[in-house]
């Protein structure tokens, strides 16, 4: 599995809130530990490698402490990194501060990479997509993905299927993609408010005629998801379950198709595979992953 996009790493320190600052109506928290953890793409590639997949990650990092701890923190996860490095940038970092099991703050840290570190990971990707079972492209807007038509393009030359995960309103870039998973709000920024399913569901087919994409699914939160291909519409409810916390959910879904369908698994078994492993993950803190056992575990 070929995973690219834009990485970061996720930073979470947590502490005790015992006051309010005596210079700002703000809560004070007292630090006792930190935790780093892979986020964008890095998410998407550990939790197919969480799932038994052999991984290649491909993006940029900065020549910084984040770019090298999440180097280490790929290694451990088993997943050949093929970062490069752009002195002109900053790892991206989203620090997160908790107190008492709650989200006080988050602060980012993130710069665009420079156009010929992306060219030479083009090149890079032309290499590695011959030798993959499936493609999935990350996108989280940080301008890591600045070539995405052409990498779509030469792995549908390669007859490899490629899965997008997109950001932004201008989806035009990820024509021809095999499947694209907006969540709900990014589907609204393209393609407009509904009154009811049946607007929605006729937006969703208008969408994906215009962008020739074989899938499209919406992933919908407390709604589940609905996948429309050239052969109908297949909806998937939302497990009921106590929601902890839903940072990274579409990076488990998206891990969970590619890895399925790279198994031989059918789309419709692959979403159903995806819908279990996000109501299964949005009970855990943090961005986290889903193992084999959790997602074929037998149900009560």
């Amino acid at each position: 599995m070929l995973v690219v996009g834009d990485v970061m790493l996720d930073r979470y320190w947590f502490g005790e809130v015992s006051r309010i600052s005596p210079e700002a109506p703000v809560p004070v928290v007292k630090v006792d530990r930190n935790e780093d953890r892979p986020g964008g793409a890095a998410n998407v590639a550990r939790n197919a490698a969480a799932l038994g997949a052999r991984v290649t990650l491909l993006s940029v990092v900065g020549q910084d402490e984040p770019g090298r701890r999440l180097r280490e923190l790929l290694r451990e996860e088993k997943i050949a990194a093929r970062l490069h490095y752009d002195r002109t940038i900053d790892t991206t970092v989203k620090l997160r501060v908790i107190g008492r099991q709650q989200q006080l703050l988050r602060i980012d840290f993130e710069t665009t990479p420079s156009h010929e570190i992306l060219r030479t990971k083009l090149s890079d990707y032309a290499r590695l997509v011959a030798a993959c079972d499936v493609v999935v492209l990350s996108d989280y807007g940080k301008g890591g993905l600045a070539h995405i038509t052409r990498m779509i393009a030469l792995a549908r030359r390669h007859k490899k299927p490629v899965l997008v995960d997109p950001k932004g309103d201008d989806f035009v870039r990820y024509a021809g993609a095999t499947l694209i998973t907006p969540n709900r709000a990014e589907f609204r920024a393209v393609a407009g408010k509904w009154k009811n399913e049946r607007e929605f569901s006729d937006s969703a087919r208008r969408l994906r005629s215009k962008l020739k994409v074989d899938a499209l699914l919406v992933t919908r939160s407390e709604e589940g998801m609905t996948l429309f291909t050239r052969g109908g519409r297949l909806h998937a409810s939302a497990q009921a379950r106590e929601v902890f916390d839903v940072s990274g959910a579409g990076d488990t879904v998206i891990a969970t198709l590619a890895v399925a369908l790279a198994g031989g698994t059918t789309l419709e078994g692959a979403v159903e595979l995806a819908n279990h492993a996000a109501g299964i993950v949005v009970g855990k803190f943090g961005t986290a992953v889903v193992r084999p056992e959790e997602l074929f575990a037998k149900q009560d």
